[in-house]
């Protein structure tokens, strides 16, 4: 297996396992000494911290397209569905996450979470063209 193929399958599963993870944890399945939220609620708060803009009845819609998205796409990700546009997708919905908690929260957070670096991760994996252990390559 060549470099650009164990780069892109790393990419891969390390986007989309963090997806799973982060919505995992809004629904409770982490144990509480390791969860960031814990709960659905929890989430919707920390929502609507970063997205102080976003009028509070609309915040559970704004909630449910972000872990949907994170679901959708992770899956996507993970079995190299359309690689290129949902590595792209994620990419602009991490940048759009790390943003919004660079202005609402300042820019400690989304850099010590490595929100940055996810961004640039999944639109590097936009990038990359050659298949390995991708449905797209048998389609």
């Amino acid at each position: 297996m060549n470099n650009i193929i164990s780069i892109k399958l790393f990419l891969r599963l390390g986007l989309s396992i963090s997806f799973l993870s982060a919505v995992a944890d809004r629904f409770g399945m982490w144990g509480k000494e390791v969860s960031v939220w814990g709960n659905w609620e929890n989430f919707l708060d920390y929502t609507q911290v970063i997205n102080p803009w976003v009028p509070s009845l609309l915040i559970p819609t704004l909630g449910t397209i972000a872990t949907g998205a994170e679901i959708i796409f992770a899956l996507f990700i993970l079995i190299g569905f359309k690689t290129e546009l949902f590595a792209k997708l994620s990419g602009f919905l991490l940048l759009l996450f790390a943003l919004s908690m660079t202005f609402s929260t300042g820019i400690k957070g989304a850099l010590d979470f490595s929100v940055y670096t996810a961004s640039a991760a999944a639109f590097a994996l936009s990038t990359l063209k050659e298949k390995y252990l991708e449905v797209d390559g048998y389609l």
